[in-house]
């Protein structure tokens, strides 16, 4: 993860699905405040103004006009937020305190809605209103109607603060979730980095922890008590290793030693001799196995990667088709090794020539008189390639799969000499230099591929 961009980890999509979640909430619990609030206010505006209807009303029909005059005349000298106007059939002004009627539009119900222009501290300023318009008898019209400026500011501060709102949310809600998203990776580079160094052989290595006791120091205490149960049973298995190596390896050598020195005391043609000479050739065969799962034991285990240098792939191929080339004439198969220039990977030296050997010794053994086996080492858009490609029988793409696993000999193979061993140590030598083993189709033939990423 250490490197990974904070926007592409999961810690921060899921900060941010939160985020937006909650901003969504947000907006629409203050959308919701908003409509409710603007209901109420024209419920109660329009309260206001079917009460100054009512009561003018009844002035109207128990004092008839003149009656409805004087109310409207006292009612506009101390109005406050209401208006009013009463008009001749003419259209001149009778009452109110209004100066003209005024241009008027239709709304929801029996409502209208209009501006008029009104002092305010010496200043004339244009306001909104609602009202409603009544005929009365001879022509005349009355408005009455409640200015609007309060309830449409109030308006107006909602549908300006709410963008603001949650673009402010938005941003702090970004910069929480970046936070605590880095403060999350932060203790997962932690251990991916740990992780790492464990991977590559250091078994010694522990998960930091730290003093908050959460969910990580939780697991990396787990981890670590597994880590020193591996340690543990690692080591064993080393020193398990190291006393069959000492214990085996001795014996069967002073075993061909004696082997070959009965050869030599007896006559060539004589069928003790033919004996002496296949048990040299079991004992050599069971020396290699050993000491193929030794080699295997060790890229495994990483212990190598202590011992790693850059490594010229280049002079390594050369090296190994030099050793070859003998042995390739013999069988009838031409060698060839394809052009390069200096290549270099960081690794084990003696490793990764022994995986090469066991590249060619394949090659050569299964491709018939008079094929060709070609060794290169390469460039390609990833990095490194090491290969062995040759026009044999090959192996079955549904097979290919089995044939790196130990011991493991395909029908093909059953009858040539060999441990199985071969290509399991080549995979196990890619596996510690962090390359993987490909097996592919040369039409005709097998190519081998150990690629460096």
């Amino acid at each position: 993860m250490l490197g990974t961009p904070l926007i592409r980890t999961l810690a921060f999509r899921i900060a941010l699905a939160y985020l937006a979640l909650f901003a969504v909430s947000a907006a629409a619990l203050v959308g919701f405040t908003y409509w409710n609030t603007k209901r109420a206010l024209d419920a109660e505006t329009d309260q206001t103004i079917q009460a100054e209807i009512a009561g003018l009303s009844e002035e109207y029909q128990r004092q008839g006009l003149g009656g409805l005059t004087d109310v409207i005349t006292a009612r506009s000298m101390h109005a406050g937020q209401g208006l009013y106007l009463l008009v001749g059939s003419l259209g001149h002004p009778l009452a109110g305190n209004l100066d003209a009627w005024p241009t008027v539009r239709r709304s929801a119900g029996r409502f209208v809605e209009f501006d008029y222009e009104r002092r305010v501290a010496g200043t004339l300023e244009r306001h909104p209103a609602r009202g409603r318009v009544f005929k009365l008898v001879g022509g005349l019209q009355l408005l009455v109607a409640r200015d609007t400026h309060e309830r449409v500011e109030t308006e107006r501060m909602f549908t300006t603060t709410l963008p603001w709102s949650v673009a402010l949310m938005l941003t702090l809600g970004l910069i929480g979730g970046g936070l605590m998203s880095s403060n999350l990776l932060r203790r997962l580079d932690q251990i991916n980095s740990t992780s790492r160094e464990i991977m590559a052989g250091d078994l010694s290595r522990r998960l930091p922890l730290s003093r908050a006791g959460d969910e990580f120091d939780t697991l990396a205490r787990n981890l670590n008590r597994m880590l020193e149960r591996i340690e543990r049973l690692m080591k064993g298995m080393r020193e398990v290793t190291d006393s069959v190596a000492h214990d085996l390896r001795s014996p069967l050598n002073r075993l061909r030693n004696r082997l070959e020195g009965a050869l030599k005391r007896l006559p060539p043609e004589g069928e003790e001799a033919g004996e002496i000479d296949a048990a040299i050739s079991e004992t050599d065969r069971l020396i290699g196995t050993f000491d193929s799962l030794l080699l295997i034991a060790e890229a495994e285990a990483g212990a190598a990667r202590n011992s790693m240098s850059r490594v010229d792939l280049s002079a390594l191929a050369h090296n190994v088709w030099e050793l070859y080339a003998p042995v390739a004439e013999e069988n009838g198969i031409a060698l060839d090794i394809a052009p390069a220039s200096s290549l270099e990977v960081r690794g084990n030296g003696n490793l990764l020539s022994q995986a090469l050997a066991n590249l060619v010794d394949n090659a050569i053994k299964y491709t018939p008189a008079g094929g060709r086996v070609t060794i290169a080492a390469e460039k390609n858009g990833q990095g490194a390639v090491l290969s062995v490609a040759d026009n044999g029988p090959g192996i079955p793409s549904e097979d290919r799969p089995r044939a790196v696993e130990r011991f493991v000999r395909l029908e093909a193979s059953r009858h040539s000499p060999g441990t199985g061993l071969g290509l399991s140590l080549v995979a196990a030598v890619a596996r510690l230099h962090d390359a993987r083993l490909e097996l592919s189709d040369n039409r005709p033939g097998l190519k081998a591929s150990v690629v460096f990423a």
